[in-house]
């Protein structure tokens, strides 16, 4: 297959979702993908349109890329088993060598370690999370276009500013095949901090939406504000598990603000008082139609 990124190898470890979205869009742009999967049927799979052949200890060192989209303890793990191999393909002076990222949805328990091995080894890594997603997980619902216009946060390990800058523009250079929109860069901690509101909150309180009794009979009598609210309450539990674990504290802060608010309008509710109600309405209101504004004004 012809295309842009002839000549470039891409190397994919897990054929999730995400995984398997990477491995379609840079084939897609006549990149060679090698991958691995823990499940061989999966893998099998893959190989019949997408996948040249098994990510392994003979092929790490042709890759360009390399693509850590499994669990984020199964990242560090395969880090570990390969800091070596990688430090010995690599020159990060020269900029050669694969460049290792992860798509964890944290940050903070990859990269502490990611970073360490990086260092000590002569490797090029940086954290990244890809803001794009669907509601069912797997390779079968992969595609090529997942990225096409999103947004990706990266997190780079400490350097100085030149360093840092050679090696994000190598990023962009690597991942142009994926099509994302716009690239943020910050700290892994900041990210953990953040993505607790945006992401995790945002399928904690989905999930827990739909175990009102009346979910049951609903029917009938919904229409886009629930579909809207319970598109991420269908998840994969073990993995959103991991990912709320390792960031408990921040999610565990943002749990107890909403609270604090569900709380102010039950308490109005109870004690009848609808001017207090309209107030807590009105402002939730005001605050959306500022952070809109705000985003507008980008």
């Amino acid at each position: 297959m012809a295309g842009e990124r002839d000549g470039m190898t891409v190397g994919i470890l897990g054929l999730g979702l995400i995984g398997g979205s990477f491995a379609r869009a840079f084939r897609a742009a006549g990149a060679e993908v090698l991958a691995y999967d823990t499940d061989p049927d999966v893998l099998a799979a893959a190989m019949v349109e997408t996948v040249a052949g098994e990510l392994d200890d003979a092929s790490v060192g042709r890759c360009d890329l390399i693509v850590l989209a499994a669990y984020p303890a199964a990242c560090v793990s395969w880090l570990r088993d390969h800091a070596e191999l990688l430090g010995s393909c690599s020159d990060v002076a020269a900029g050669t060598g694969p460049v290792v990222i992860d798509t964890a949805g944290v940050k903070g328990p990859v990269c502490g370690e990611a970073f360490a091995l990086a260092a000590e080894h002569g490797f090029a890594f940086v954290g990244a999370h890809p803001m794009a997603g669907a509601e069912n997980s797997g390779f079968a619902f992969a595609r090529p276009d997942l990225f096409r216009g999103a947004p990706i946060v990266l997190t780079p390990p400490p350097s100085d500013d030149i360093a840092r800058l050679l090696l994000l523009d190598r990023v962009n250079t690597l991942l142009a095949p994926a099509g994302f929109g716009s690239m943020s860069v910050t700290d892994p901690a900041e990210h953990d901090r953040v993505i607790a509101f945006t992401s995790q909150l945002a399928h904690v309180v989905s999930n827990a939406y739909v175990k009102s009794p009346t979910a049951r009979s609903h029917h009938g009598f919904s229409a886009g504000s629930y579909r809207d609210l319970t598109r991420v309450a269908h998840l994969n539990a073990p993995m959103w598990a991991e990912l709320m674990m390792d960031d408990a504290e921040n999610l565990s802060r943002e749990i107890g603000w909403l609270v604090d608010a569900l709380r102010a309008y039950r308490d109005a509710l109870d004690a009848g008082d609808r001017d207090r109600l309209r107030m807590l309405l009105a402002e939730g209101d005001r605050i959306k139609r500022s952070l809109d504004d705000e985003r507008d004004g980008e």
